[in-house]
């Protein structure tokens, strides 16, 4: 593999991604990936280390194996949301951990690649995860029902009470909540929302959906049209179509 030249001199701009994988050569190749395209880049190489370095240095992103010695990235995830840390994650996972990969997901994962896989991808996938977080919307509120959104301050309030949610949940909630009523595809909402246009696996957008309705309870405007997709309508209209299972 080439690897990409040295980042050129000066500060990173983009912030600090903090990759925590235990196969060193793997590590490095993220990390010369990574700070290459301006990020600052901290490596840890198993999971107690890693949540340590996330509570300490507050990264912008996490890049996070599974298969962690120690405490391992289905744990490390737990335990980071379960503080009420929403920092994005992207899961790095081998081919035979879809269970894993749909249960991080659940715990509040925001992606994941799948290994082996391009580094590129990986810098891309960082990048998309970051365009979905605070600070990168329109400076406006948009309401539906019992919910509002702050799509700059990255903000869902439930009947004026704050809902956490992670970037990807709330990315995929503003751009339906943005097109109330317009049915989009699962493939749609993948490259609407995740930017991943062709991507196959067309059962991440149910698990995130699943997410938000958990959440957002009886306030969600999420509905269910079968055999077509998702759509974002006021729970409370009459004459509302879809399900909201």
């Amino acid at each position: 593999m080439n690897l990409p030249p040295p980042a050129p001199g000066g500060s990173p701009s983009n912030g600090l991604v903090l990759v925590v994988e235990d196969e060193r050569h793997i590590a490095d190749i993220q990390r010369l990936y990574l700070a290459r395209e301006g990020f600052g880049v901290h490596v840890e190489s198993d999971g107690a280390a890693g949540l340590a370095a996330a509570r300490r240095m507050s990264p912008v992103a996490i890049v996070l194996d599974i298969g962690l010695p120690g405490v391992d990235g289905i744990t490390f995830c737990r335990t980071l949301r379960d503080a009420g840390d929403w920092t994005p994650i992207l899961l790095v996972t081998a081919r035979g951990e879809e269970t894993d990969r749909i249960l991080g997901l659940e715990l509040g994962a925001d992606d994941y690649l799948v290994k082996p896989f391009s580094p590129r991808e990986l810098v891309a996938r960082v990048k998309t995860v970051l365009r979905r977080g605070p600070g990168l919307g329109a400076d406006t509120v948009v309401r539906l029902g019992r919910l509002s959104l702050d799509l700059a301050a990255h903000r869902v309030l439930r009947d004026d009470e704050p809902v956490e949610l992670t970037a990807t949940e709330f990315g995929l909630l503003a751009h339906l909540v943005r097109h109330p009523g317009r049915v989009f595809t699962r493939d749609q909402l993948l490259a609407q929302v995740w930017g991943y246009p062709g991507y196959r696996d067309t059962r991440m957008v149910d698990v995130f959906v699943s997410q938000l309705r958990a959440k957002l309870g009886d306030a969600s405007p999420l509905r269910t049209v079968r055999g077509v997709g998702y759509s974002a309508a006021d729970p409370g209209a009459a004459g509302t179509k879809g399900s909201p299972s």
